[in-house]
C-alpha cells in the first residue's frame, strides 16, 4: 500500500472519504438502496452519492439540509448516444429535482463515426444546460474506447464548452480506470478541468494511486469495503 504522506489526504482518520462519490447505478437499484446509500455517505463524510435519475428527489429528501454530501446523477447512461434534446431535458429535470452535479455520457458513437459537429454540439449542449442551472457537468469519456487522437479532440471540446470535470469511464463497458488514464488526462487537459476517476475501483491502494496521479474525485461502489 502506498504511504499516506504521498497522497492527497491530510490525516489517517480522514482517509480518502472526502474524495469519494458513493455510487450505485445498477439496473436493479431500489429506493431502499438509495436511502441507505445516502445514510452511509453522511455517516462516513463522503463527497457525494451518485445515483440513478429516478431517485434524485427522494435522495434530496433523505439528505438533511445540513449535510455536505452532494447528489450526483447520470445522463444518457451508460451508452451516451441519446439525442441531445433528450439529454438536456434529463439535465433540467435532474437539477429541478435536487441534483448538485451531472455526469453526462459522451456520444461515443458520433466520435467513432467522425461526426465531429455532432460531438461538439453534444458536449456544448450538455454543458450549456448544466451551466444555465449553475451546476457542473462531468463529461464521461469512456477512455478505454477512444484513441489518443479522439481523446485529445474531445478534451479540447470539453474545455471550450466549459465542462467542469472529465470522467474516465462509466464502469459498464469493460475498461477499468487506471492511474495511467488519469495521468494522460492531466497532460491533455487545461488545469481548470478536474478529473473524476471511475470504473473498477475496488481497493484502497488503487484509489490512492488514482489520487496521486491527479484525480479530484473517486467514483466507486466499493467504498465501504476499503475505507
Amino acid at each position: 500500500m502506498l504511504p499516506l504522506r504521498n497522497i492527497k489526504i491530510f490525516d489517517v482518520e480522514q482517509k480518502i472519504n472526502s474524495y469519494i462519490e458513493h455510487t450505485l447505478l445498477k439496473v436493479d437499484t431500489t429506493l431502499a438502496d438509495v436511502k441507505r446509500l445516502c445514510e452511509e455517505a453522511t455517516h462516513h463524510g463522503f463527497a457525494a452519492v451518485c445515483i440513478p435519475p429516478p431517485f434524485v428527489r427522494e435522495a434530496r429528501r433523505t439528505l438533511v439540509e445540513m449535510s455536505k454530501v452532494k447528489i450526483v446523477t447520470v445522463v444518457a447512461f451508460p451508452m451516451g448516444y441519446s439525442a441531445l434534446p433528450a439529454k438536456t431535458e434529463e439535465i433540467k429535470r435532474a437539477v429541478d429535482e435536487g441534483a448538485d452535479e451531472i455526469d453526462g455520457v459522451l456520444n461515443i458513437a458520433a466520435v467513432k463515426s467522425g461526426l465531429w459537429n455532432v460531438v461538439e454540439n453534444d458536449i456544448e449542449g450538455m454543458a450549456f444546460a448544466c451551466n444555465l442551472k449553475g451546476k457542473p457537468l462531468k463529461l464521461i469519456l469512456e477512455m478505454g474506447l477512444l484513441s489518443n487522437d479522439e481523446l485529445q479532440r474531445v478534451v479540447q471540446l470539453a474545455h471550450q464548452s466549459r465542462v467542469k470535470f472529465l470522467k474516465t469511464s462509466t464502469g459498464m463497458h469493460g475498461h477499468p480506470t487506471t492511474p495511467e488514464m488519469v495521468r494522460q488526462l492531466k497532460k491533455m487537459a487545461d488545469p481548470s478541468l478536474k478529473i473524476k476517476a471511475s470504473g473498477g475501483i475496488k481497493t484502497l491502494e488503487l484509489a490512492q494511486q488514482l489520487l496521486q496521479a491527479g484525480a479530484d474525485r473517486i467514483g466507486t461502489s466499493s467504498a465501504l469495503q476499503f475505507i
